[in-house]
């Protein structure tokens, strides 16, 4: 074959290997074959071997040769793809020792001698194959290369969504219908599903991968994520579904397209109902049983030529008179048209139009003999209607929850017009005869269009949108959930002072624990406030707090802490602590007691009662909410709206991810902080953080992020996703490195001996144990040298790192270049230079925690009594819903300001608000409306944001 042929012939082949990643051993097998009959057989196999030295050869070469189109195609590929190994192995310096000639590999020139060594068989086609197939670990750089899909390059947005190869194939594309389902660009949906079939985190997406995704928030990448894995499940149950009904015979090529185009389960459902093992059979099933489909479907196309009187048998059920044939006759075409999708579409287009409500109403049976107290609670949905399209979702879910306890009854109720169009569209148009029509046949025709309607259409539109607004309202109270729970973790902590935490109660009395500064417990008690002793109780609290100097008493809000709140609130307007000016908060004590009895309690408090360990949690609850509250699984922190109706899965997934975006956002200290926060960085698991701590016990503090490369189980890709996380406190690896040195002068013999005496021992490379500036920031190393070029711009140190000179400097390049010429300048992207300048800008030690809201402290107290209408108080959020927002004004019930009250006009400026509405621990200031003390009930009116 001819160059020209070759080069033409040669792009088949490449698509086919890139797509497939095992392919090249195949590839060596047949290659070797081949070089091994070229010998004995010549003239008839030379195409042959032609076309294998090809597919050889394509690999290597559209790097080289064709440099315009694969500067997109790594994207487009799967990430996998060869052609991407041979440039971005040079960011892959772990594991060197094991492939080095992997590591040569991607310079052409040094490569020559070692990986020929591993394909000497194919003779003349070594030069070619020397630098693309690393036969003998041909696994492993697949999984390596995986490491930077997305480099510091420009946001590429035609990242062609055809070219997604998904597990399982129908007939509608996942980057259009995931883009349909969520609102977002369909080359930001195509990016995303990339992203993620790599095993990108949340975290790590949203914060370095911004360009790709037109800088969406966590919460919107959590929602694709949803769909995307919604998709897939139904895309997975269809493919099941047709191996079943191929397997037992009944995969007909209409039904094969009807079960492919499905996007929900409910049609899924709906489509392959008829053929599950067990159910009876439709009744259309049992007239095909019977041998009526020829005359339903003559009815339909040949109707001159049918007469139903010959399908009479009068000894067989089912067709012993004309009735029953016409009855099978009218089933077999109801089922036709109840499973059209073009029938189906235009129901649905009809629906859209009109006004579609749905209604709640008493059920019969429970007005009888239900419980008086949960019937009263669905007192609004006695008698409800509302539109589908105005309905709230807390309603939905409030509905649900009264049908399930047999309370109310529940319908859809759809307009009798959608039927009488829908009936005569299709004897008219969809399902017009091919030719003139008997009455009798005319009637058979209507009466089965009713049917399908009523029996298999109706209920159908009824589950599907029951289906849809249930669905849609669980995703908003898991939404809700997560925001609620992201605004407690991020609870600005109380640093510097001792803390007395309260766990409250009666007859097992008051625990106490006194914790430092830096969290350590210096002390713990019980005392018992409310058992006639409290004055003598107050001698031994005012000496406690006197020793300890400890100002600040944290009352958890379970049994009996309006009680206790009323005890600390006396003693503190008498002045009892003088010379201390004690203050108290109240916090949520929720799963405190779960977590007291849980193992890891027990592993780090093991001398401690379990009782006494809530009052140690309390109190941490202050100190550093997020490191004390990912110890408990979030369900049990308790912020959301009807959280244990809602799919338990999706709730544990997404408030799983709040927990390791807020963890990763915050960033930990690798060097003190606990396996527990450890864990819910974003990569990082249960094991790989007990390594990470089993390492550090061992070998002492991590001087830099490249040392996490040593820890056993941390390979390229979790290095990827945990680094830019990972902060080092510089003053304490300085001090820590300074030591070692002056130990390593006096015993720098001994240990030279010693080392020398392991085996497997070898010296450590001074560079892993120089500490590097950038670590304490949220720069990620994979633009560190980025960030290096941009200091050398402004003329900046990285010791310098948080300082103002660097402020200064920074704001006079971007002055004078502007953000998009400097990133330019740099080869960036905008949104990598401007992580940069905040990583390089940022006062050490600087905690994203500081923007929110500190525990509402005080000194007095008021009673429900009290409240009058008019009175302005101020209060902390406790918790937020779709409907309003409830505030604890320190009264012992939470008040409600209702989601009408909370205007764009109230909220302050300042705050970045992620959505319009208030988060748990925000302080404000409110109105009373209206206080109902028969039903503990308090109205609220928002008046600002404090």
């Amino acid at each position: 074959t001819s160059e020209s042929e070759e080069e033409e012939e040669m792009w088949e082949p490449k698509k086919k290997i890139a797509r497939k990643p095992r392919l090249p051993k195949k590839t060596e097998a047949k290659t070797k074959k081949a070089a091994a009959s070229q010998s004995t057989v010549a003239r008839k196999m030379v195409k042959k071997v032609a076309i294998k030295e090809e597919m050889d050869v394509s690999l290597p070469i559209p790097p080289v040769e064709d440099n315009k189109m694969p500067l997109l195609k790594p994207k487009e590929e799967d990430v996998d793809s060869k052609p991407k190994s041979l440039d971005q192995k040079p960011k892959v310096p772990k594991k060197m020792e094991i492939n080095s000639f992997q590591g040569k590999n991607k310079n052409g020139l040094e490569s020559d001698e070692k990986p020929s060594t591993s394909v000497t068989v194919v003779g003349n086609q070594v030069k070619q194959e020397k630098c693309e197939e690393d036969f003998a670990f041909d696994e492993q750089p697949s999984k390596r290369i995986k490491l930077n899909a997305h480099p510091e390059g420009k946001p590429v947005k035609n990242l062609g969504g055809s070219k997604i190869k998904e597990e399982f194939e129908m007939n509608w594309d996942y980057v259009q219908a995931l883009s349909e389902i969520t609102n977002v660009e369909p080359w930001v949906c195509a990016n995303l599903i990339r992203l993620f079939q790599e095993e990108n985190t949340i975290p790590f997406i949203a914060r370095y991968r911004k360009e790709l995704i037109n800088n969406l928030e966590a919460d919107a990448l959590r929602e694709v994520q949803q769909a995307l894995e919604e998709l897939r499940t139904v895309a997975k149950k269809t493919h099941t579904m047709i191996q079943k009904l191929k397997k037992e015979g009944k995969l007909s090529s209409c039904l094969l397209k009807g079960l492919l185009n499905c996007r929900t389960l409910e049609e899924l459902d709906h489509m392959s109902a008829p053929y599950k093992t067990g159910s009876k059979g439709t009744k259309a099933q049992r007239a095909k049983q019977l041998g009526l489909e020829p005359a339903a479907l003559s009815l339909l196309q040949n109707p001159g030529e049918l007469n139903l009187f010959s399908y009479i048998r009068p000894n067989t059920k089912g067709l012993e008179n004309i009735q029953e044939v016409e009855a099978g006759v009218q089933h077999i075409l109801a089922d036709i048209f109840a499973k059209d999708k073009d029938t189906l579409d235009f129901i649905r287009k009809i629906c859209q139009q009109r006004y579609i409500s749905i209604q709640s109403t008493l059920a019969k049976v429970s007005s009888k003999n239900g419980n008086e107290k949960d019937i009263d609670k669905f007192q609004l949905y006695h008698e409800f209607s509302c539109n589908i399209r105005n309905i709230q979702h807390h309603q939905i879910l409030a509905i649900n929850r009264g049908e399930n306890l047999k309370i109310l009854t529940v319908k859809v109720n759809i307009p009798d017009g959608v039927k009488n169009e829908f009936c005569w569209w299709c004897v008219n148009e969809r399902w017009r005869p091919k030719q003139f029509l008997k009455p009798e046949f005319m009637k058979i025709l209507r009466s089965s269009v009713e049917d399908a309607y009523k029996r298999l259409i109706y209920p159908l539109l009824c589950r599907e949108f029951r289906s849809k607004l249930t669905s849609d309202a669980e995703k908003e109270s898991v939404m809700m959930f997560g925001r609620n729970l992201r605004q407690l973790l991020l609870t600005s902590p109380v640093r510097g002072r001792a803390l007395m935490g309260v766990d409250p109660g009666y007859r097992h009395g008051c625990k106490l624990a006194i914790i430092s500064p830096t969290s350590q417990i210096l002390h713990t008690d019980v005392v018992y406030l409310h058992s006639g002793q409290g004055f003598r109780e107050a001698e031994k609290i005012k000496r406690l707090l006197l020793q300890y100097n400890c100002s600040t008493v944290v009352i958890g809000n379970g049994t009996a802490y309006r009680e206790t709140e009323a005890y600390f609130a006396d003693l503190i307007m008498k002045k009892y602590f003088a010379p201390l000016d004690v203050v108290y908060c109240i916090v949520s004590e929720a799963g405190a007691s779960i977590y007291s009895v849980s193992p890891e309690a027990t592993k780090e408090m093991p001398d401690l009662d379990p009782n006494v360990r809530s009052a140690v949690s309390i109190a941490r609850r202050v100190q550093d909410p997020l490191a004390e509250l990912v110890k408990i699984e979030p369900k049990h922190i308790g912020v959301g709206m009807y959280q244990h109706d809602v799919s338990q899965t999706l709730l544990k997934a997404t408030l799983d991810s709040v927990v390791e975006e807020c963890v990763s956002f915050v960033g930990v200290d690798i060097n003190i902080c606990s396996e527990i926060l450890l864990r819910h960085i974003a990569g990082l698991n249960t094991n790989r953080a007990k390594n990470i701590i089993e390492w550090r016990e061992k070998n002492g503090p991590f001087i830099n992020r490249e040392q996490l490369k040593e820890v056993k189980g941390l390979g390229p890709k979790t290095f990827q996703q945990c680094a830019g996380f990972i902060r080092f406190n510089q003053e304490y690896i300085k001090t820590f490195c300074s030591n070692k040195k002056n130990e390593l002068g006096s015993g720098a013999l001994l240990t030279k001996a010693g080392a020398l005496g392991k085996k497997k021992c070898k010296p450590a490379p001074c560079a892993s144990q120089q500490p590097n500036p950038l670590d304490q920031t949220c720069i990620h190393p994979e633009s560190y040298n980025i960030a290096m070029r941009f200091l050398s711009l402004i003329g900046g140190n990285a010791n310098d790192i948080g300082k103002s000179d660097m402020q200064q400097k920074v704001n006079a390049v971007i002055q004078k270049e502007g953000l998009e010429g400097t990133a330019k300048r740099l080869n960036t992207t905008v949104h990598t230079l401007q992580l940069i300048i905040d990583g390089l800008t940022q006062p050490e030690g600087y905690d994203i925690r500081t923007d929110f809201d500190k525990p509402d402290f005080k000194r007095s107290i008021v009673c429900f009594e009290d409240l009058s209408v008019g009175a302005v108080l101020t209060g902390k959020v406790e918790n937020a819903t779709p409907f309003g927002v409830f505030v604890d004004i320190g009264v012992g019930k939470a008040g409600l300001i209702p989601v009408r009250n909370i205007t764009e006009a109230k909220l302050s400026k300042m705050k970045k608000r992620r959505s319009l509405g208030l988060g748990p621990g925000e302080r404000v200031e409110v109105k009373v409306l209206n206080v109902d003390i028969p039903r503990l009930r308090i109205t609220l009116d928002l008046i600002r944001v404090l």
